[in-house]
């Protein structure tokens, strides 16, 4: 498990439970304030402990390594898991964002691509909070792969391709971080508002000219039935003082935007906000 944050630490936790062989991959200064047990809050799972070895580098072989970090801390992470230690084996990505694809396709033999719904966030090395009544995964192939997170608890299913799956999470996931966060306030408050409604039209358009096939009506559910209540990561990101992944999710749909010539200029309002109020 490379990246042991609030998706990370949920899903490592999870495996683990359910007899799992699973190992966190830390940084140095994280794995010296882990004391070998991930402890869970969790509103799908239900509050438990479970021990979980760390290292801080990947040295030996492994069947699936999972890749959950922040965008902003990708590079870093991947320092600990050298392709020629992973290999032939499956690297499943559940990253916000869809530029972080072609990273690890650039890096690794074979890439899942996958899309996590949660509202997951890590409290303290080692600790996860997950308020959501929801936890979700899609990925691109692997049926092995989502039967084994489904015994764990996970709704998970195969989907469609890379592309789709990406752009599907990020038609919600855009819009919810980019006008929670500059609103300060959660979904209920900016769900029928021109931010949110604005950036959500913006990246279905451009995901349709990248050549995803997204289910709108899969989406118009989501986004009508997700609770009032809901924060996105990057407004808990924000309340903590931490670098926000403002690039990943907001300038995908910028990028987008302009190498087909759509206009996105709720998204780039709202993205520019954000940064200039960056610390």
């Amino acid at each position: 498990m490379l990246g042991v944050g609030g998706v990370g630490g949920l899903v490592g936790a999870a495996l683990a439970r359910s007899g799992e062989d699973v190992l966190l991959l830390m940084r140095p200064s994280s794995a010296v304030e882990y004391d070998g047990t991930l402890r869970v809050e969790s509103a799908v799972l239900g509050d438990f402990a479970v021990p979980v070895p760390a290292a801080t580098a990947l040295e030996a072989a492994v069947d699936v390594l999972w890749v959950t970090p922040k965008a902003i801390h990708l590079d870093a992470a991947l320092r600990l898991a050298p392709p020629d230690v992973v290999g032939t084996a499956r690297v499943v990505t559940l990253m916000n964002g869809v530029d972080h694809l072609g990273v690890l396709q650039g890096r690794y033999e074979h890439v899942v691509a996958g899309a996590m719904r949660v509202e997951s966030e890590r409290v303290s090395t080692g600790r996860i909070r997950q308020a959501s009544p929801f936890i979700g995964v899609t990925l691109s192939e692997g049926a092995d792969l989502a039967e084994v997170l489904v015994a764990a608890g996970i709704d998970a299913r195969v989907g469609a391709d890379a592309r789709t799956i990406l752009w599907q999470k990020l038609a919600f996931l855009a819009p919810l971080a980019l006008a929670t966060t500059a609103h300060a306030a959660p979904l209920g408050d900016v769900r029928d508002g021109p931010d949110f409604r604005g950036c959500q039209a913006e990246t279905v358009a451009v995901a349709a000219a990248e050549g995803a096939r997204l289910d709108l009506a899969a989406l118009a559910a989501l986004t009508d039935g997700a609770p009032d209540a809901l924060r996105s990561s990057m407004q808990k990101d924000r309340a903590k003082g931490l670098p926000l992944e403002i690039d990943a999710i907001g300038g995908a749909v910028l990028r987008g935007g302009h190498r087909h010539g759509i206009p996105t200029p709720v998204t780039e309002a709202l993205v520019d906000v954000l940064t200039a109020q960056q610390p």
